[in-house]
């Protein structure tokens, strides 16, 4: 029941994913008998959630909207479908209580651990009337049993003592816990971090200690400016907190919900994988040659290295690679050389540029190809996905039918 906020540390997919904890499994929820709209004697709020306790608690604790919950649930509109179920699938799920829909942040802040409430929240504190996107939508009816809280991290100082480290960046830097590694990353390595990131005024961002233990990141896609920097004054072991203005967090034009008065990041340095120096782009990045090979669809092609195979995948495979892109000014936007590990995936399911060119190939060539606009993300996708023409180089590894 995600509200599916883009992370600050986006960076292509959410870095932080919730947590499940697996128990056994509850006997199936049946269609609440008040599904329909709730009872008189409902307990009501100001923001018109209404709720009933169907069995009582044993904790004395209510969580806050900071802090992370483990939960089984089920879920119904008011005509009786069940459209989500925690029980059915027999594993509870957790969460941080202020990344879900709004009924959901009010009402559990109600309930104390082992009770089991009914909810009835209307559409306004869930997803509105018509949300589309195959969520449901006019006033909804959960019931939730809540099994655990997990405490938030508290904030450290919020402002940076005067005993700080001073970056470059700009950044104020303070050693909380001292490291056992000998050496620091560098930009193209991949950091195994914890994070836990608050808005300068106190308030919890994000924290990978509350949704699942340290993240696998490449440094040079940590879309937080300042911060990696920061990691890469680090040994493996070391912890710091990172006080960073808003203006280096997030450039000129910050992302919708960042925090104006910039962040206060704790970080620790679990290990780092060195990465490969990224790739030289190619000398024929801004025009395809004369001699590549042109399809009806616009693609073109070039074989760099041949392969030592003779089947093509198909569309419904699933392929291993090596590959690295760049927009037609020669500017490299992803790659899995400088991540030191090649991409497995279905063929269906990425750009279509990739999935009609890699037809073309047999396991072990290399091709570079020019996937015009319509085939790749369009001219102007938004996203921090690139526009126009791109450029890729990828190398075939592995066909799995």
């Amino acid at each position: 029941m995600k509200n599916h906020l883009p992370s600050l540390v986006a960076i292509g997919a959410m870095l932080i994913c919730p947590a499940r904890v697996t128990l056994a499994q509850s006997p199936m929820p049946e269609t609440p008998s008040d599904v329909k709209a709730a009872p008189a004697d409902a307990i009501k709020t100001p923001s018109g959630l209404a709720s009933k306790i169907l069995s009582k608690g044993t904790g004395s604790e209510h969580p806050s909207a900071a802090d992370t919950v483990t939960v089984h649930y089920s879920g119904w509109t008011t005509d009786g479908k069940m459209f989500d179920s925690s029980v059915k699938r027999g594993e509870p799920t957790s969460f941080p209580l202020g990344g879900v829909i709004k009924g959901w942040t009010e009402g559990v802040q109600l309930m104390v651990e082992g009770e089991k409430r009914r909810f009835w929240i209307p559409a306004d504190l869930a997803y509105g009337e018509n949300p589309g996107g195959g969520r449901p939508g006019g006033l909804l009816v959960f019931d939730i049993e809540l099994i655990s809280i997990k405490k938030a991290p508290k904030p450290p100082e919020l402002q940076a003592p005067a005993d700080a480290e001073k970056s470059a960046s700009g950044v104020s830097l303070k050693t909380v816990k001292k490291g056992t590694g000998a050496k620091s990353p560098k930009s193209a390595d991949t950091v195994r971090v914890n994070l836990t990131l608050w808005g300068a005024d106190g308030r919890l961002l994000e924290s990978t200690e509350q949704q699942g233990g340290p993240a696998s990141i490449p440094l040079d896609k940590l879309r937080i400016g300042g911060l990696p920097d920061a990691i890469q004054t680090m040994v493996d072991g070391e912890k710091k907190i990172v006080w960073i203005p808003a203006n280096v967090a997030f450039g000129p034009t910050p992302p919708p919900g960042a925090p104006a008065s910039g962040l206060v990041v704790e970080v620790e340095l679990v290990s780092f994988k060195e990465g490969v120096p990224a790739p030289a782009a190619p000398a024929d990045v801004a025009t395809a040659p004369a001699d590549g090979e042109k399809t009806a669809s616009g693609l073109i092609s070039k074989v760099i290295s041949k392969g030592s195979g003779d089947a093509h995948p198909k569309a419904t495979d699933t392929v291993t690679v090596h590959y690295s892109g760049w927009t037609t000014d020669g500017k490299l936007f992803d790659s899995s050389v400088t991540r030191g590990e090649p991409s497995s995936f279905g063929l269906n399911q990425v750009i279509k540029g990739w999935t009609e060119g890699v037809q073309l190939m047999v396991k072990g060539e290399k091709r570079r190809f020019w996937i015009p606009a319509g085939l790749a993300y369009g001219e102007n996708p938004g996203g921090g996905r690139p526009g126009g023409m791109l450029v890729f180089d990828i190398e075939l590894l592995e066909i799995k039918k």
